[in-house]
């Protein structure tokens, strides 16, 4: 009896043993893996993001970054997915600056306000935290500072006997009539007028060089004004012409890299990244070497020297991440100011410090590339504008990208186009 006794008490203590180890908390296993969502055009390379991701892993052993890559137009889509599930798809995502008064309305964004030091904020450009700042709360940081530039073909010009590019978009027409005429190329201008956001870039840059603005000061649709319909005319007009390639109501962004590439355009409109590809990279290009940057023109008479938008993006923590602490870690080693420099190539930094002094000499001197786009940031950056802060955003572009295609393939007027994605706004402003 007594064995038994014993035998069921030991029993007892074994069973009590094993609950108590079963209710202890797991305890992780390995390092704490963050997921990433990035894009695979402009900015650095794939090859030059995987590198990063490379290093910040070697230095951070307690946490695995993995990086995945997608277009820029499934980019805003895939974020929408993912933050679907609990826990999100990803634990940081690449988020343009359109998209952030969405993001923060929907609650999909960690608001790192109170995580960024004075002295980071205090060293970034002012108008850089405007990309991930939204009603005063930062929900980011930003990374790729970016804007549309003017690239002409220098070789192309001197045959035309042309000695400048132009300063005005009334030169521009000129310059590309006379190479036209010449027989040098059959369609100067190349564009990203495809139905997507490449097309309101393009036109925006050419809205506020006529003085334009697309909201007025109540926020309320400007575009479908004189200004707007004047612009939009104008477009038409260059394709009616022969000046554009018509193809450009199709293209986006590399469509206008490969066509200029090929040297069967004089004059481009595209982001930085476009530079070394066409200049520097003979396996991508047919040109390199002829490639030269300018101030983007503006309309005569407009009041304004130049004008171009403003295509910044920004890094950021998903919201309900688990893994908002690593995830902001990695977003931190990303936009340091030794990164983002040593990654100059394909992405300028988003640093003050980086432009001045000694600092700015360094960055010039890093590459062929950074000796030409470095100074070229800085002249043309404080003529850069961004698109609405607005919640609705997106739909609404999707009405004025529908808008611009109509005017653009003569479907529309460009003042009933206008008219229509304007009234879309007005609805869209009241839900």
């Amino acid at each position: 009896m007594k064995n038994r006794m014993r035998f069921l008490a030991l029993v007892f203590v074994l069973v009590l043993l094993t609950t108590a180890v079963g209710c202890q908390p797991s305890q992780p296993s390995g390092p704490t893996t963050v997921r990433v969502l990035s894009m695979e055009q402009a900015g650095p390379t794939v090859d030059e993001m995987n590198s990063i991701v490379s290093e910040f892993n070697q230095a951070n052993p307690n946490i695995d970054v993995e990086i995945e890559y997608v277009s820029y137009d499934a980019l805003h889509d895939k974020i929408i997915t993912a933050m679907t599930s609990t826990p999100p798809a990803y634990d940081v995502f690449l988020v343009d600056d359109i998209w952030y008064a969405e993001f923060a309305d929907k609650g999909y964004v960690l608001d790192v306000t109170d995580r960024i030091p004075q002295s980071t904020k205090d060293n970034v450009f002012d108008a850089a935290w405007l990309i991930t700042t939204v009603d005063g709360q930062t929900y980011g940081m930003p990374w790729l500072l970016d804007q549309k530039y003017f690239y002409y073909n220098e070789k192309i010009l001197a045959d035309a006997g042309i000695s400048a590019p132009p300063q005005t978009w009334e030169e521009l027409l000129a310059q590309a009539q006379t190479i036209k005429d010449q027989g040098l190329v059959e369609y100067p201008i190349v564009w990203s007028w495809g139905q997507a956001e490449a097309a309101i870039c393009d036109w925006v840059t050419l809205l506020y060089g006529d003085g334009g603005t697309i909201l007025d000061a109540d926020g309320n649709p400007a575009f479908n004004n004189d200004k707007g319909v004047q612009t939009l005319t104008w477009m038409k007009q260059t394709i009616d012409d022969g000046l554009t390639n018509p193809a450009s109501v199709s293209y986006v962004e590399e469509d206008v890299r490969n066509v200029f590439s090929q040297g069967n355009a004089a004059f481009a409109l595209n982001w930085n990244y476009m530079y070394d590809l066409v200049n520097f990279n003979p396996d991508e290009s047919q040109v390199t070497g002829q490639i030269k940057m300018s101030l983007m023109p503006a309309f005569a008479n407009s009041g304004v020297k130049s004008a171009t938008i403003d295509g910044s993006m920004g890094f950021s923590v998903a919201a309900t991440s688990p893994n908002s602490d690593a995830g902001w870690k990695y977003v931190e080693f990303l936009t340091s100011e030794d990164v983002q420099n040593r990654y100059s190539a394909h992405l300028l930094p988003i640093w003050k410090t980086s432009f001045q002094g000694e600092a700015g000499q360094k960055l010039e001197s890093y590459s062929d590339v950074t000796a030409v786009t470095v100074p070229m940031f800085n002249e043309q950056f404080p003529y850069s504008t961004v698109r609405p802060k607005v919640p609705y955003y997106p739909e609404a572009s999707k009405a004025l990208q529908l808008a611009l295609q109509q005017a653009l393939t003569g479907q529309l007027s460009p003042q009933d186009a206008l008219n229509q994605a304007a009234q879309k706004w007005v609805e869209l402003q009241g839900q």
